[in-house]
């Protein structure tokens, strides 16, 4: 007699994770910290990819080898900045049900709606164009591929991670996780090899400088790399319905986790960021190299200063950086579109 074999129905990566999120705010369970919060990371990370793309490789480089260590307090400022505005994104999400595009289409006359819509489309637009040339220069550099072989490899990867939108919202936020993994530990790796002056990092961490009017263009430079108009528009709509909940000590206690996804993402992205200013300024300026401004020299200089794997490390994390905030800017100007005109484009 042969025996009947059912197969078991498959429970998706999202099932799981809203199973476990909803015990935990409902405190059905005594687990460590830890455990606690992993259902709820994920919204931070991606945002969190717009804060180390490629514009802040040109803006860190340029800074740390023009200036040395001065501009790091910029970074710690901006990072903190960005901590407070992805919160308050993550919070009207959460709290309204709805998306900072939507709560605009709701509050704004049509005109303004209709103004508002297409100057964060523009701005959607070049952010992704740098992007997404950063990403095509990753694929130049490291493989040795001419520009438009880079470029049609980054359309192809981004809309391979932008249908990962099929299968829910955890095996997109896990891409993207990974992908802001690579940048940090490529980042650590640099920083160890660069051996910087970690006396005088602290102290222009806390102590605000300028020299002169460049240095006030750059950091200005660095601030408008570092908080992106699309971060916070799709930040909201990350949170809004990815986990719901309606009474509101559930809501407290989702808000609360947000905060921490918040604090550890844009603090890997403020380490990122800090690190590539730190690397040029210990590379690129200690040598006396203060010419260096754009991502090609920093990646051809690297080798004879530090030795391949430094440049190695540095090109991919490049076309992490590259690859994943191509992802992140599509994926924002699509929801700043549905928003505001109510209008949706299959990926």
């Amino acid at each position: 007699m042969k025996k009947s074999h059912t197969k078991s129905p498959k429970v998706s990566a999202d099932h799981i994770t809203l199973k476990a999120a909803n015990a935990v705010l409902a405190g059905g369970r005594k687990r460590s910290r830890l455990s606690d919060l992993l259902p709820f990371l994920g919204p931070a990370f991606i945002a969190s990819v717009a804060y180390v793309d490629p514009g802040n490789f040109a803006t860190n480089i340029q800074a740390g080898a023009k200036y040395g260590y001065m501009l790091v307090w910029v970074i710690v400022a901006s990072n903190l900045m960005a901590m407070l505005i992805q919160t308050l994104s993550a919070k009207l999400g959460i709290a309204s049900g709805q998306n900072l595009a939507e709560q605009c289409r709701n509050q704004f006359s049509r005109p303004v709606v209709w103004t508002m819509w297409i100057l964060m489309e523009l701005v959607a637009m070049a952010t992704d164009l740098a992007e997404f040339l950063g990403a095509a220069l990753g694929f130049n550099l490291l493989l040795g591929v001419p520009l438009i072989i880079g470029g049609i490899l980054t359309a192809i990867v981004t809309f391979l991670i932008l249908g990962l939108e099929r299968y829910g919202f955890r095996p997109l936020e896990a891409a993207i996780s990974s992908m802001v993994g690579i940048i940090a530990l490529s980042y650590l790796i640099e920083t160890i090899i660069d051996r910087p002056d970690w006396g005088n990092i602290i102290f222009h961490s806390v102590v605000p400088q300028f020299s002169g009017a460049e240095s006030v263009v750059l950091a200005t430079g660095i601030l408008g790399a570092t908080v992106m108009p699309h971060a916070i528009f799709l930040h909201s709509a990350l949170t809004q319905g990815r986990i719901v909940v309606k009474d509101n000590k559930r809501l407290k206690r989702l808000f609360r986790f947000e905060v921490a996804d918040v604090v550890i993402a844009m603090g890997i992205a403020s380490f990122v960021n800090a690190a590539m200013l730190i690397m040029a300024a210990a590379t690129f300026h200690k040598t006396g190299l203060t010419h260096i401004a754009t991502i090609e020299d920093a990646y051809q200089t690297l080798e004879p200063l530090l030795g391949k794997a430094a440049r190695w490390f540095f090109g991919l994390s490049l076309l992490a950086a590259g690859l994943s905030s191509s992802t992140v800017s599509t994926s924002a100007g699509q929801i700043i579109m549905q928003g505001f005109l109510h209008r949706h484009i299959p990926v």
